[in-house]
């Protein structure tokens, strides 16, 4: 005879299921939508590449930002060459 065992839910745990069932719909690339913004993704356009960094430097991935694939590519080269002409840090200032 086998012992049914009713397992307990943690807080932590409901918060989790919360967390992933309360979703609020699929994330828009800007770039796509918007063809004037498309243009002006450049290296020299430190304005706009500091909205995808975080604070400490990091490039967002495209599944917090909402890019697609082509126009994360392509931010993240405009980010890189940035950095490399000193436009932008690598990492953050302490």
């Amino acid at each position: 005879m086998a012992n049914k065992f009713k397992l307990k839910v943690s807080a932590r745990l409901m918060r989790k299921k919360v967390k992933k069932t309360a979703s609020t719909g699929k994330k828009q690339c800007r770039f796509e939508n918007n063809p004037e913004l498309a243009k002006a993704l450049d290296y020299k356009n430190i304005h706009l590449l500091q909205g995808f960094l975080t604070e400490r430097g990091k490039i967002l991935p495209a599944r917090i930002s909402g890019n697609s694939s082509y126009y994360q590519r392509k931010l993240s080269r405009e980010i890189k060459l940035a950095r490399i002409m000193g436009m932008l840090p690598y990492c953050s200032v302490r």
